[in-house]
């Protein structure tokens, strides 16, 4: 076929098969009603032409697109500048690496880039829909799978009850982080909370106040938004309301380093003086001077949970757990 300017046709693979279009079109679709002896025909005859499939037709048939989409809600400058993203993205790519799905990355913060957003997500685009970083104002979850397109989260914001979600065990991190604090003997133990309108940041203030109350200790908080700029500002209002504080627990590690930096600033040894924990395990705490005490979770593990829950729902199949709950441990290290 050497020299062809146009795209061979379905009825074309049709007569070089010796079958109907139909048939060639469900070998196409990977319809099971079809004989052996015909498959191979039209797999023989898609060889020797050349033909590729049109997907924008077989979308109609199948009503499948093969593509699903991650929404982060967030700025292209956190979405690059902070590691988490890229291990959940990483997770994902490499869940669906193998399931013929492609991943459609689309970033969203104001409400006319939610409105577009919807209207493009809710118009047959995506096969379904894979959520993070989501606060608990957001409707976007609700009205696709009100609308029939599948969601997965990364995380449950506070205030929503979606269909299907993987977190970390947000409290049971924080209270370990919190514990190997008091069992270093230290008892004016602050803490920088996340975002209360975002799952982790009010799990993790949660899981800070439960040993406090336990043990009859102060609280002691300030709010960032889970960036190190944040970090910075919140570390210093706790040193200027209660000079004496002995630890920090920052509910995610670039506020940690926020922190390492002011009381560096203000002569603070850490862990001497003020002993700091993190969470997340990210590359830079271990890097940090000192290195970083942090909560370990797997951003990679979150993404391939979730995709995994989402492939499983476009699918049809059945989930028995359709909530993954991870896991977090303690990664000791010079910070406290």
């Amino acid at each position: 076929m050497a020299g062809r300017s146009t795209r061979p046709t379905l009825e074309e693979v049709a007569a070089r098969a010796g079958v109907g279009r139909g048939t060639v079109s469900r070998v196409v679709n990977g319809s099971p009603r079809v004989s052996e002896q015909a498959r191979a025909a039209v797999r023989r005859a898609i060889d020797e032409l050349g033909y590729v499939p049109n997907r924008a037709a077989r979308s109609l048939v199948t009503r499948r697109t093969d593509t699903v989409a991650l929404v982060v809600a967030e700025s292209e400058q956190r979405l690059f500048a902070e590691p988490y993203f890229a291990g959940v993205i990483r997770g994902i790519s490499g869940a669906l690496g193998d399931t013929g799905l492609q991943l459609l990355l689309a970033l969203a913060r104001s409400p006319a880039e939610y409105d577009r957003l919807e209207e493009y997500l809710t118009a047959q685009h995506v096969d379904g829909v894979l959520f993070t970083s989501l606060h608990a104002d957001d409707p976007l979850p609700a009205r696709l799978e009100a609308s029939g397109v599948p969601t997965v989260l990364n995380g449950r914001p506070p205030g929503l009850a979606p269909v299907s979600y993987v977190d970390v065990d947000n409290r049971a991190g924080a209270q370990e982080a919190v514990g190997h604090l008091m069992s270093l003997g230290r008892r004016r133990i602050a803490t920088i909370a996340g975002p209360q309108d975002m799952g982790p940041g009010v799990d993790r203030l949660n899981g800070y106040r439960v040993p406090l109350a336990e043990a009859g200790l102060p609280e002691f908080v300030a709010y960032g938004d889970f960036s190190e700029a944040s970090g910075i500002a919140a570390a210093e209002e706790l040193l200027a309301r209660e000079p004496a504080i002995d630890a920090i627990f920052a509910a995610d590690d670039p506020m940690a380093l926020g922190a390492l930096r002011v009381l560096r600033r203000h002569g603070r040894r850490v862990p001497a003086d003020v002993a700091v924990v993190g969470f997340d395990d990210s590359p830079a705490a271990a890097l940090a001077d000192p290195p970083l005490t942090t909560v370990h979770q797997s951003p990679e593990e979150m993404g391939r949970q979730m995709a995994r829950l989402l492939v499983a729902r476009i699918r049809g199949e059945e989930l028995p757990e359709p909530v993954v709950i991870l896991r977090p441990r303690l990664v000791r290290r010079e910070s406290a």
